[in-house]
């Protein structure tokens, strides 16, 4: 009985799997022979050029530009990395995880069917005002994968419209602000009750199309796109005088755009992932993550157990690359009531820590906002400012009386090869002002964050295989004006002396890095990162 069970079990099994298999390949040439009729059809109404041959034309500038963004726009044609992206920044682990296990089944749905479930598994039940994705995160991969011939292309162009198959909300702010293209057709996400339910929504697409086709010079048009793509946008692209094919050989000879070529500098960005969460990358990076979360309780528990001159090298035993550097010149130390001033550029929350390691000294370390689990944790003394001027130069006064102090006048954390504004608050504080250069590299997971929580930047900066940290100490600061300052009865002279001293500092330590020195400030960062102006209650998490 259980041998005819078996036997009539996998006969079923058997036949089930080859109707399917049957009905999908006849779907399959069906599809293959309505498509190519449609590409005959379509192709009949123009000439196809290949991308080469639009390098040489001078005209450029005459026609408006229609080009396909995921594939004539970037180098890779692959969507995995930027749907891993949201689903791991704006969903968590666990929805990264479901993604990643999903998809094969994208790969064997087929292109269209593959996208929308990749739409589906990302986006459902995420909130749609609280989407910050596509504006914080994206863009910087986005950026590392444009061509650069391609790029030079759409600069010499007139009207430049970017269309794609993604979600609009995806692609808008890269397109449109760092690329400074005028107008982007993209799908739209259904919403409900403030959420999205995972569904692109067709209707909002094809009036974004009429948009673009009675806009001015639509006669004039010129199409870019990859050969077997057409038809995703024949609405658009027919209306186009001339269709250039981008081929994937192409692509791969292209050259990716420099960063001193970005049309808007990327100076601000969010996220927790540093690197490129390609299939391989991913799944390398969820192996990894149970051996980094110990790894991390690992190395905070010596750095918080242990005296600097046994928890250094053991710290550095684990994979940590920390390199210091000291003048030779060292500044005498004369008894003084008060203790010596460190200002120092802020790349994470542990940069007041790792001075402290370099130094083999406590410090105490004031920032502008800590969140209470760091404050806590922190094995030396930490202390927050209150964005009350006169309130933290007493308060700042108080606490060099008691040692040597760390101050970081950015007020915020910088991933990017920029300096923020310092504000000259600590210029006023003391005679002895000696300037520190930090910088610091990660190979899968960023230790800072503007939109998540603060308390874990520390966890996730030492989750990394080998995280590097650079310490560098700068000539002690020869500015006569910080006693200008105290005595110059001036108001006026007395404000240039104090803005002086701090450009000067930033000046120093944006040399000794090789970092851009800025004049934005802390609220430029999270008004466009977290669309707020990263002032939090003290009972919350801080952000830096």
């Amino acid at each position: 009985m259980a041998k005819m069970f078996r036997t009539f079990f996998f006969k079923s099994l058997f036949f089930f799997w080859y109707r399917f298999l049957f009905r999908q390949l006849k779907n399959l040439i069906g599809f293959h022979r309505s498509v190519s009729n449609n590409s005959y059809a379509f192709a009949t109404q123009f000439k196809y050029q290949k991308f080469p041959s639009l390098l040489n034309r001078s005209d450029l500038s005459d026609h408006t530009l229609i080009f396909d963004v995921e594939n004539a726009l970037l180098k890779s044609s692959s969507l995995f990395p930027y749907f891993m992206l949201v689903a791991f920044e704006a969903g968590g682990l666990l929805r990264a995880i479901v993604f990643v296990l999903l998809y094969p089944f994208v790969c064997l749905a087929g292109e269209e069917m593959g996208l929308k479930i990749m739409v589906m598994t990302c986006f459902f039940g995420i909130k749609a005002d609280s989407f910050r994705v596509g504006r914080s995160v994206l863009p910087k991969f986005f950026l590392e994968d444009v061509g650069s011939e391609m790029f030079e292309v759409l600069n010499r162009g007139g009207k430049k419209v970017g269309v794609t198959n993604l979600p609009r909300i995806m692609v808008e702010s890269f397109v449109k602000e760092y690329l400074e293209i005028d107008f982007v057709v993209g799908r739209e996400l259904k919403v409900f009750c403030g959420y999205h339910i995972g569904l692109m929504d067709e209707r909002k697409t094809m009036h974004a199309l009429e948009q673009v086709q009675e806009g001015k010079g639509s006669s004039d048009m010129i199409g870019i796109t990859s050969f077997n793509k057409i038809l995703d946008h024949d609405e658009l692209f027919s209306n186009c005088k001339d269709m250039y094919v981008v081929s994937e050989g192409d692509k791969r000879s292209w050259q990716a755009l420099p960063r001193e070529l970005y049309p808007k500098p990327l100076i601000f960005h969010d996220g927790r992932l540093a690197l490129r969460p390609t299939l391989i990358e991913s799944l390398a990076m969820l192996m990894w993550l149970p051996y980094a979360i110990i790894l991390s309780i690992f190395r905070i528990s010596l750095a918080l157990s242990l005296p600097y001159n046994i928890s250094t090298p053991l710290l550095i035993f684990t994979g940590i690359r920390f390199t210091t550097s000291i003048p030779k010149t060292k500044t005498s130390h004369k008894a003084k009531p008060n203790g010596h001033l460190y200002v120092c550029n802020h790349r994470t929350l542990l940069d007041p820590l790792y001075i402290s390691f370099a130094l083999q000294k406590n410090l105490i370390a004031v920032t502008y906002s800590l969140s209470r689990m760091s404050e806590i944790l922190a094995p030396i003394k930490t202390v927050r400012l209150t964005r009350n001027r006169d309130h933290d130069a007493e308060m700042m006064q108080q606490l060099l009386k008691q040692g040597d102090l760390v101050v970081c006048p950015e007020g915020t954390t910088c991933r990017e090869p920029y300096l923020l504004r310092f504000s000259p608050l600590f210029s006023e504080m003391c005679d002895e002002i000696t300037p520190v250069a930090m910088n610091s590299h990660v190979s899968m997971f960023h230790g800072t964050t503007a939109g998540g929580l603060k308390c874990l930047d520390p966890v996730f900066f030492l989750m990394n295989p080998a995280p590097v940290y650079t310490v560098q100490l700068l000539d002690q600061l020869v500015a006569p004006s910080c006693t200008q300052i105290n005595n110059n009865v001036d108001v006026g002279e007395k404000e240039g002396s104090r803005f002086d001293v701090a450009n000067d500092v930033q000046t120093q330590i944006g040399n000794a890095v090789g970092f851009e020195c800025t004049k934005l400030t802390r609220k430029d960062k999270y008004l466009i990162l977290a669309g707020n102006e990263g002032i939090v209650s003290t009972r919350k998490s801080g952000k830096s």
